[in-house]
């Protein structure tokens, strides 16, 4: 099994800066890349940023300049660095790995629960 733990969303006023993290850990030869996308109410999920193992990283052009997506490979984490939040930044935001279990093909798309991020005006 593989899992995916997010941490470190919560409520801060517009302008603030959050930090998230996610851990995958479970049955993982290798993990191709990572992402984060978010949902908010009433919207359908949405990129917000990937980077690839060796690759360069990928962001929503609302969030260019503003956020900063990073990466360790050793430790099988990403971090999402959100600073100049703004009230459209709330939503529920959710890590994304794409897995591989053994060596070669398939490779399998995993998901965290998701952890709210709150941008008060």
């Amino acid at each position: 099994q593989v899992q995916l733990v997010e941490s470190g969303g919560g409520l801060v006023q517009s302008g603030g800066s959050l930090r998230l993290s996610c851990a995958a850990s479970g049955s993982i030869f290798n993990i191709n890349a990572m992402g984060w996308y978010r949902q908010a109410p009433g919207k359908q999920r949405e990129l917000v940023a990937t980077i690839p193992s060796g690759g360069s990283t990928h962001y929503a052009d609302s969030v260019k300049g503003r956020f900063t997506i990073s990466r360790d490979s050793a430790k099988n984490t990403v971090h999402l660095q959100m600073n100049s939040l703004k009230p459209e930044d709330t939503a529920v935001y959710y890590c994304n790995a794409v897995i591989q279990k053994l060596p070669g093909p398939p490779s399998f798309s995993y998901w965290g629960q998701g952890t709210q991020v709150t941008v008060s005006s």
